[in-house]
């Protein structure tokens, strides 16, 4: 990988790699735009296969997070911070070291809790770093926010294919049991739908069919099911060349950052009238009811889950678009997320959180 070339081509400010004697700690911190103010994004902890993958991800996910926090109205530009570790294998020593590569950067990004790290972690990290968010006493964990962003995105995506979006009676396939997997199933089992539902780790998946009556379905034959709405809430890059023609889906529509392996999957997708809800749109909720840190007054959970909702009528303005400009959905998302970015910049409007 031509890493300057990567970032030229992503749009990316910076790139930042620490290394911890002590504790062993590889780390990358991505900086991909602050026109809107610093970098919001969170943590990740795993196990890369290589340094190249690590740096792939961090650079996709926080150019991602830049549209996410535009489209969402949130005053944040997009970061990302990815540890090159086995997700097993934690200590103090290296969360802390982590919290201190994060304070040294002295607020131009705000991270927190994502894959492979847990909410005790980000505690440990608390210790030697202010810039955290979605702390227990402060916003707390944004599965929640997650799913119900997730949820209302399926009902709106449900009401512009068939005219109405009641979950009632349609086929969902969820991909991943996780928080916000387990936490989407419930709500739509509640409304009467027939769900399906795997995880690579059984147990999960288990627990979730015994909750809703999912039925229960292996990993590999997920993206066989006929249904409604095809919905990865797992880790990313799950739609690509081998999976995507498998798909019996009318909706994509999930929670799974970075879902699409290439550009051409969202064409594809449009090719076979199979309608995608962009990931960063769908996905919002949980950096939505993070942000409500930042209002005056701290955090509100009734107003953050109120601005979570509203990524429906976002969606539903973007489908409008795409269609309107007869672009896939994910372009359409990206012009978006740049109209409002560049309507910003010419305010000269910066924010700076107080914290």
């Amino acid at each position: 990988m031509d890493i300057f070339q990567a970032m030229a081509e992503y749009g990316h400010e910076q790139l930042i790699f620490n290394y911890d004697k002590a504790s062993g700690l590889r780390m990358i911190v991505a900086l991909h735009d602050t026109t809107l103010g610093p970098g919001l994004g969170g943590m990740r902890n795993w196990h890369y296969a290589s340094e190249e993958e690590a740096v792939a991800d961090a650079l996709r996910l926080s150019r991602g997070m830049t549209y996410k926090n535009a489209f969402a109205g949130i005053d944040f530009g997009g970061s990302k911070c990815v540890i090159f570790n086995d997700p097993d294998v934690k200590s103090d020593l290296l969360l802390r070291a982590a919290g201190r590569f994060v304070e040294m950067l002295g607020g131009r990004i705000y991270t927190g809790e994502d894959v492979g790290l847990s909410p005790d972690d980000i505690e440990v990290m608390a210790q030697s770093t202010r810039y955290l968010v979605g702390r227990p006493h402060k916003s707390g964990d944004p599965s929640k926010a997650a799913a119900l962003g997730t949820y209302v995105s399926i009902r709106a995506s449900l009401e512009h294919v068939f005219g109405q979006g009641d979950p009632k009676g349609r086929r969902i396939a969820i991909q991943g049991a996780g928080n916000v997997g387990s936490e989407l199933a419930r709500r739509l089992a509640e409304d009467g739908a027939t769900l399906f539902v795997c995880d690579v780790r059984p147990e999960r998946a288990e627990r979730v069919a015994a909750a809703t009556g999912a039925t229960l379905v292996t990993p590999a034959a997920i993206y066989d099911v006929a249904c409604d709405v095809f919905s990865p809430c797992a880790l990313g890059l799950t739609i690509n060349q081998d999976t995507v023609h498998r798909l019996q889906a009318r909706i994509v529509c999930g929670s799974a950052n970075n879902q699409l392996a290439a550009a051409e999957m969202a064409e594809e997708l449009r090719r076979r009238n199979i309608l995608y809800a962009p990931d960063f749109i769908v996905n919002g909720g949980g950096i939505v009811n993070i942000a409500d840190e930042f209002e005056d007054g701290g955090y509100d959970h009734e107003r953050a889950f109120a601005r979570v909702e509203r990524i429906g009528d976002r969606l539903r303005q973007l489908f409008q678009r795409a269609e309107a400009e007869d672009v896939t959905t994910e372009i359409a998302a990206e012009h978006m997320a740049e109209d409002h970015i560049k309507a910003l910049a010419q305010q000269q409007r910066h924010f700076v959180p107080r914290r």
